[in-house]
């Protein structure tokens, strides 16, 4: 099996498996070989402030926020961006997506570095929030002593 690695995976103890056979990952990995240790299910993280109010009526603002939560969450648990193993990300216009998907970028490495763990990107018709653009599900795992 190959395991193409890289380096600029953040530091993760996860070992990221990328095979040639597949078409070059780009702000993810095909597969996530997790470390041993306790596993963390983040639930969906939309663009909200602490007060309820969304960051604002952008995509781009809702998706730095939403990762803002997520690391916020993952910090209350005793994880860190890199352990993170799995995300979902779902938003109501896929094709603003793609056109923000440089200030995305941007946002997400700002909260994650350079740390891709598995993904999936999902056009959904709503959220919880009927004025949220983006929601984030993730799994992390904190590696054993």
């Amino acid at each position: 099996m190959d395991r193409s690695l890289s380096r600029e995976d953040g530091g993760t103890p996860h070992l990221p498996i990328n095979p040639e056979t597949l078409p070059r990952p780009t702000g993810f990995s095909h597969v996530i070989a997790a470390a041993p240790g306790r596993t963390l299910f983040v639930s969906g993280q939309a663009g909200h402030r602490s007060d309820g109010t969304l960051a604002g009526s952008d995509l781009v603002e809702q998706f730095d926020q939403a990762a803002a939560n997520v690391v916020e969450a993952l910090t209350a648990a005793g994880a860190k961006a890199e352990h993170l193993t799995w995300m979902q990300i779902f938003v109501t216009d896929i094709g603003a997506y793609h056109d923000a998907l440089k200030e995305i970028g941007a946002a997400y490495r700002r909260h994650f570095g350079r740390h891709y763990p598995a993904m999936g990107l999902f056009e959904v018709s709503g959220l919880f929030d009927p004025e949220a653009k983006v929601e984030l599900m993730c799994v992390a795992v904190v590696p054993g002593d």
